[in-house]
């Protein structure tokens, strides 16, 4: 397995988890599975105002099996003042620190704009440096009342999109989804544009499990875990678990994912959000 697929393949299954449908309504909307339908994701708009304080800061260090750091991912979510309920989601990601970064260096940005209540993407743009020759620039729009989707890649057309529904980009996912209410056992669906198309991905809070050590100190948390059955930015193999903590803050602390050979882990290295008066800013 290349570098480049080992740490990706922790990095943005974490991020495609699931994204916020916010007020959709459950009975009129929803996906079948196993003979069961499940309701759409809703936020809990109580949330809102720390998941989305346009303030906070987070970083992640990301190990391979062993504890072998591979890289590094940075995240942070800022307020777009010219844009009425605006914000940006910027997320960096890097093997400088990482023990591959000599054999194949990454340095991917990417940033969503996201507005109005339910968070929903109108624009998405990636700069990518990986390796030593490879450099793309990504351009993604999003018309979400027409359901119009329009790709550009290093400045040209690359296609457009007509999907059903409003639908959220692999990074709104993240943040959207971990402030939806997490009842253990509990499944919901939300809706993600990947693979040039609207897909739906299934979510299950499992179970909660208690950190004795982590970054914040001994947190309890709930484990989710999301089903993805789409390829989206990068592949991904095996199951992901994403690790909240179980209060009103929702700070991811841990991220596994498998692979074909071991696991990677994103821990929690770098907190900072003035919105949330459980935990103050700290750094690793």
């Amino acid at each position: 397995m290349s570098a480049f697929k080992m740490v990706q393949a922790v990095i943005v299954p974490a991020l495609l988890i699931v994204n916020a449908a916010m007020t959709w309504a459950a009975d009129t909307a929803s996906l079948v599975i196993d003979n069961l339908t499940l309701p759409l994701g809703v936020i809990d708009p109580r949330l809102l105002p720390i998941g989305y304080s346009g303030k906070e800061k987070l970083s992640y260090d990301i190990s391979w099996t062993g504890g072998i750091k591979i890289g590094e991912l940075h995240l942070e979510v800022k307020d777009l003042p010219e844009i009425e309920e605006g914000y940006e989601i910027r997320a960096t990601v890097t093997t400088k620190n990482g023990a591959l970064n000599l054999l194949y260096p990454i340095e991917d940005v990417h940033v969503t704009r996201v507005q109005g209540a339910k968070r929903l993407p109108y624009h998405y743009e990636v700069w990518q440096k990986e390796g030593y020759n490879y450099k793309a620039h990504r351009v993604i729009e999003y018309d979400q009342k027409k359901g119009y989707i329009r790709y550009i890649k290093n400045e040209k057309p690359k296609g457009e999109y007509q999907v059903e529904g409003e639908t959220n980009n692999e990074f709104s996912s993240f943040f959207n989804s971990r402030l939806m209410a997490f009842d253990i056992g509990r499944r919901f669906v939300v809706p993600t544009f990947a693979d040039k198309k609207r897909v739906e991905v299934m979510v299950q809070a499992v179970s909660k499990k208690r950190f004795d050590k982590t970054l914040l100190g001994p947190v309890t948390t709930i484990e989710i875990m999301p089903i993805m059955t789409f390829k989206g930015l990068y592949d991904k193999k095996g199951d992901t678990v994403i690790w909240y903590t179980d209060d009103e803050c929702r700070v991811p602390v841990r991220i596994n994912s498998k692979i074909s050979i071991g696991s990677l882990t994103a821990d929690l290295a770098e907190y900072d959000n003035p919105a949330c008066k459980k935990y103050p800013a700290v750094k690793k």
